[in-house]
């Protein structure tokens, strides 16, 4: 039996992973769903926003289903990126039919690398003025880019680029690019880096000579949300946080508490990102079967608001359920 923490947190959360529990529970699933609190309504609660039950029931996990959470997230996501060592960052991006987006044959994955870089939190203040170190270590650009490497194999896939700013970075971004070519000679994939603005370019106007990205934290959140952007917008990016032990899987969306209550948020990206878990807990024939479901309603217009449909958080997850049906 598999322990799977559950943590729906904030606002949406609380809606677009019952929605997603509904289809996993619907398949024969060898599955202990536990769940635990962590979020800015947690910390007005119990005076911390992930306590140390939380943590400790994500620690004796196989894998941790996220919803999301509002002001806390630092607190919250990144923390838990931190204690459990979860140093890659994967984000798909793919065209589906029948969501408007610039293009319709994006299809690319942001390998992000999740525990280093700014967001270590180095910062001080000198005086009047503020500092920030940056933190690229050998260890951190190996791991993250072997897990490309592998990724691509593992996926098919044909091409990794790495994405940097070697020429005004040149300790930290060209330490990543000499580990990323020292790397790349063990593996049979194409390979090729660009800056990461003329990168940043080139995926907006020419996003189909993408295959697989691997780039340094910061880098990759600005680059993992313009690629959803792509697809159609948050709301249908999912992601995975990965380490050598534990794994996360979470939407990127935030919690909207514009909408939260109304039944109304998708969960397209939530259902993806529990995909990505039964493709990492090995039932990657289901993920496939639930992904193909998603890709069929949402071609056919059974849609939420923000899609331009009329269903309501759960009636999309029934429609997904309806078409993994044989």
């Amino acid at each position: 039996m598999k322990k799977i923490v559950v943590i729906p947190g904030d606002g949406i959360g609380k809606e677009v992973v019952p929605a997603t529990l509904k289809i996993l529970q619907s398949f024969d699933l060898p599955f202990e769903y536990v769940y635990a609190e962590a979020g800015d309504e947690c910390l007005e609660r119990y005076g911390t926003p992930l306590p140390e039950e939380t943590l400790e029931l994500c620690k004796e996990s196989s894998a941790i289903l996220f919803g999301a959470v509002g002001e806390t997230a630092a607190d919250v996501i990144v923390r838990l990126r931190q204690e459990l060592d979860l140093f890659a960052n994967v984000r798909p991006a793919k065209s589906i039919k029948g969501v408007k987006c610039l293009y319709d044959n994006v299809d690319l994955i942001v390998v992000r690398e999740n525990t280093e870089c700014l967001y270590k939190g180095y910062e001080f203040e000198v005086g009047e003025d503020a500092i920030a170190i940056r933190v690229i270590t050998r260890r951190g650009c190996e791991r993250i880019v072997r897990f490309a490497f592998e990724l691509a194999k593992r996926e098919n896939r044909k091409r990794v680029t790495a994405l940097h700013k070697a020429n005004v970075l040149k300790k930290t971004c060209g330490l990543f690019k000499k580990v990323f070519y020292e790397m790349a000679k063990g593996y049979d994939l194409e390979v090729n880096d660009y800056y990461i603005d003329a990168g940043c370019l080139y995926l907006v106007t020419k996003p189909w000579i993408f295959d697989v990205i691997v780039t340094t934290n910061l880098f990759g959140d600005i680059v993992s949300d313009l690629t959803a952007g792509l697809v159609g917008g948050l709301g249908l990016a999912p992601s995975a946080n990965i380490g050598e032990r534990y794994a996360l899987f979470e939407p990127v969306h935030g919690s909207a508490p514009d909408i939260a209550g109304k039944g109304i948020a998708n969960p397209t990206a939530t259902i993806l990102s529990a995909c990505m878990m039964l493709k990492h807990l090995g039932y990657g024939d289901l993920a496939e079967k639930i992904e193909k479901a998603v890709e069929k309603v949402i071609s056919e217009g059974k849609t939420t608001p923000d899609l331009g449909g009329n269903l309501k958080t759960m009636e999309f997850a029934e429609e997904v359920l309806k078409a993994c049906d044989p």
